[in-house]
């Protein structure tokens, strides 16, 4: 049986998509997650929705748990999860409000809890990410965001910096020759500790604006983060509800 966890990033996180929600607080050997898990269904499918930095955005990226995130949901027994993110675009071909359905990620945090083996106590374990977003995944991602219309990548970088302050211009150009697509704070962690968890995890992100690296484009600012935001955060409810029924 089908159950998602679906991780929402900064204003992606809206309970209102599901039918039958209710509200139950966890708690995990790794503390609280960032928030009250929500329970309901989208499209006859069970779903549990975390908010990544809280119902009132109060985490920045190096406070948020993912690993109490991530083992939340696996308490939860979640069959697969998908998160969403804002992103800053390295591409010229990736605009603003274009959707990126991500396959790889490079991880320049700093400050993070990178693993649930913090001990080899028990045994030496070192998983696999070569591939760290599920195939079945993403391939469902990218077919209900292309049957809705919207401009959408198939495959993309992510390189997660550690924030909360934006890249300078120096480091998004290098950012760019080591090949990364987007820009984010929140993804490499997560994904490691989904993979950690046997969970299938793959990611709509959605390009906001041209990071720093774009010198004929205003460097990026939060406030025009949140105009594309509002903008664009319907179509990925509708994303998220064309794609859970076709998630087998």
């Amino acid at each position: 049986m089908v159950k998602v966890g679906i991780i929402g990033g900064s204003g992606l996180d809206d309970p209102k998509i599901l039918q039958d929600a209710k509200e139950i607080e966890m708690d995990t050997r790794y503390g609280q997650p960032s928030s009250p898990l929500t329970l309901g269904q989208i499209g006859g499918v069970d779903v549990v929705l975390l908010s990544r930095h809280g119902k009132q955005h109060q985490y920045s990226p190096t406070q948020v748990d993912y690993l109490a995130n991530i083992l939340a949901l696996k308490h939860q027994e979640v069959t697969h999860i998908i998160a969403t993110t804002a992103c800053g675009s390295l591409r010229e071909e990736i605009g603003p409000g274009d959707f990126v359905i991500l396959d790889q990620f490079i991880d320049f945090t700093r400050h993070r809890e990178i693993t649930s083996y913090r001990s080899f106590e028990n045994g030496a374990v070192h998983t696999a990410m070569a591939d760290p977003f599920d195939a079945h995944l993403r391939q469902v991602l990218y077919e209900a965001s292309l049957d809705l219309g919207f401009k959408t990548h198939d495959g993309g970088t992510v390189i997660t910096i550690e924030g909360p302050r934006f890249s300078t211009r120096a480091e998004s150009k290098m950012f760019r020759i080591w090949g990364a697509d987007v820009v984010n704070m929140s993804i490499a962690p997560e994904a490691i500790h989904a993979n950690e968890a046997g969970i299938p995890y793959a990611v709509v992100a959605m390009s906001t604006d041209y990071d720093s690296w774009k010198e004929d484009e205003a460097p990026v600012s939060w406030d025009e983060i949140l105009k594309v935001f509002n903008k664009n955060v319907n179509k990925v409810k509708q994303l998220l509800i064309n794609a859970m029924p076709k998630i087998i």
